[in-house]
């Protein structure tokens, strides 16, 4: 199976996908939703492909660059990993192909986002720019520093959330930060059930994650706190006259609370695998929710 298409396919992480597409879906439904003030022909269906593209390719540069380093840096080991097997890990990959994915991945991502020049301006070189470099910093340092929730909160919330507002109208909204940031901490919930389930593996490798740092207890709190502290921000669309953007959600929040109980039941082990898929799925729907919530007016 070494390098082959199966394998390349499994380091993807295709499933990851969905917490790419939803910042950017819901900067689409915001812009599209205000576009209407600023006369027809503002918005661009091909500037928001754009952004959903450049998004899935830095998803799974992202992905590549975790699966090498984890690996090398003795993270990641096929005998003790709770989690989703990873391809260098179980040497379906080849290290020096990893490396040759990771260049490939990001030139590609490079590529597609460089076309977004000409609908959001020069910046949009420095966001690309920054993307690219916190891809490599989040997994090397900022994930062994209890660091990466904030980092979630940046690069799967403010930044793409955003920017693909900005690239369609040139202009930030109070709404559209405080949705970017309630987008944020929904993701964030996939990556605090990680966590969750890698606290002892994490601990006895040096990586300092909040769950780590904080204790299984204040994590779990943690990961309630995230659904319920997005749903208090989504009170901007309420105020804002996107009424259902801010019913909607609590289909989520429902969804969320009743995964945080199996988290709670279950609390350890490779059962918590479970727990992850449903927490990708509530976040695919809060993304849905909110979209749609904003479309239907």
């Amino acid at each position: 199976m070494t390098d082959s298409a199966k394998a390349w396919l499994l380091a993807a992480r295709p499933k990851t996908l969905s917490g790419a597409a939803v910042p950017v879906m819901i900067g689409v439904a915001l812009a599209y939703s205000d576009a209407a003030q600023y006369g027809e022909g503002t918005f661009s269906w091909v500037a928001a492909l754009l952004c959903l593209l450049f998004a899935f390719a830095m998803q799974i540069d992202a992905n590549f660059i975790n699966d090498f380093f984890d690996f090398v840096n003795g993270t990641d080991d096929a005998e003790t990993r709770l989690g989703p097997r990873r391809a260098c890990a179980q040497g379906w990959v080849k290290l020096d192909s990893m490396k040759k994915a990771i260049a490939l991945t990001t030139c590609i991502a490079c590529v597609i986002g460089l076309p977004l020049v000409y609908y959001g301006g020069f910046e949009m070189v420095l966001v690309g720019m920054i993307c690219v470099l916190f891809a490599f910093l989040y997994t090397t340092w900022f994930s062994y520093q209890g660091l990466g929730d904030l980092l979630v909160l940046v690069f799967f919330g403010l930044v793409p959330v955003c920017c693909t507002y900005y690239i369609q109208l040139h202009e930030f909204t109070w709404e559209l930060v405080l949705a970017s940031i309630a987008c944020g901490l929904v993701i964030d919930a996939l990556l605090i059930v990680n966590n969750f389930r890698d606290r002892d593996n994490d601990r006895q490798a040096g990586k300092n994650t909040i769950i780590v740092r904080l204790g299984a207890k204040a994590g779990l709190q943690l990961y309630i706190g995230v659904g319920v502290g997005a749903m208090i921000l989504g009170g901007t669309f309420l105020l804002n006259g996107h009424l259902l953007a801010f019913v909607f959600p609590f289909i989520y929040l429902v969804l969320h609370f009743i995964t945080y109980l199996k988290i709670k039941r279950i609390y350890q082990g490779k059962a918590l695998n479970l727990c992850l898929g449903e927490t990708a799925r509530n976040i695919f729907i809060y993304g849905v929710c909110v979209s749609l919530g904003l479309l239907l007016v």
